[in-house]
C-alpha cells in the first residue's frame, strides 16, 4: 500500500534540494589571514569565490555552496571552505617565494606598458 504523505514529502524534498533554481543574496566576508587579505564572496547563483591577496599577488578559487540552506557566515565559521582557503594561501605563498630565472636581475618599471629593450650593434656586416 502506498503512503501518500511520504510520497508527497519526497516530491517536496526533491524540489527543495535542487538549488540551481534559487537566487542567493550576494554576501562578502573580508578578513586578514596570514599576512594577506581574504575575500569570501557568495554570488547570487550560489557560487562561492575565494580571493586571497598578499604582497601584490592575488589568486582565486571557486566552489559551489556546500550547505545552501545554511547562512554563509555559518558555513565559513564551521570551516566548510577551509581546504580551498589553505590551498589558495599555499599557492600565493609559493609565488611570493619563487624567483624567475629570466627576470632575476631585471628591475621592471611599474608603468602600464612595458616596451621591449632593443639591442643595437655597430657591426658593418
Amino acid at each position: 500500500m502506498f503512503d501518500l504523505k511520504s510520497l508527497l514529502l519526497r516530491g517536496v524534498e526533491k524540489e527543495l534540494v535542487d538549488v540551481a533554481d534559487y537566487v542567493f543574496m550576494p554576501e562578502r566576508v573580508e578578513l586578514m589571514v596570514e599576512g594577506g587579505l581574504l575575500n569570501c564572496v557568495l554570488n547570487s547563483d550560489g557560487r562561492v569565490d575565494l580571493f586571497y591577496t598578499k604582497n601584490g599577488i592575488t589568486d582565486v578559487r571557486s566552489a559551489t555552496r556546500k550547505h545552501p540552506f545554511t547562512a554563509f557566515e555559518t558555513e565559513l565559521n564551521h570551516g566548510v571552505y577551509d581546504d580551498s582557503i589553505k590551498e589558495l594561501i599555499k599557492d600565493v605563498d609559493k609565488v611570493i617565494e619563487s624567483k624567475s630565472e629570466y627576470f632575476r636581475n631585471k628591475v621592471l618599471s611599474l608603468s602600464s606598458t612595458v616596451e621591449p629593450e632593443v639591442l643595437t650593434t655597430t657591426d658593418d656586416h
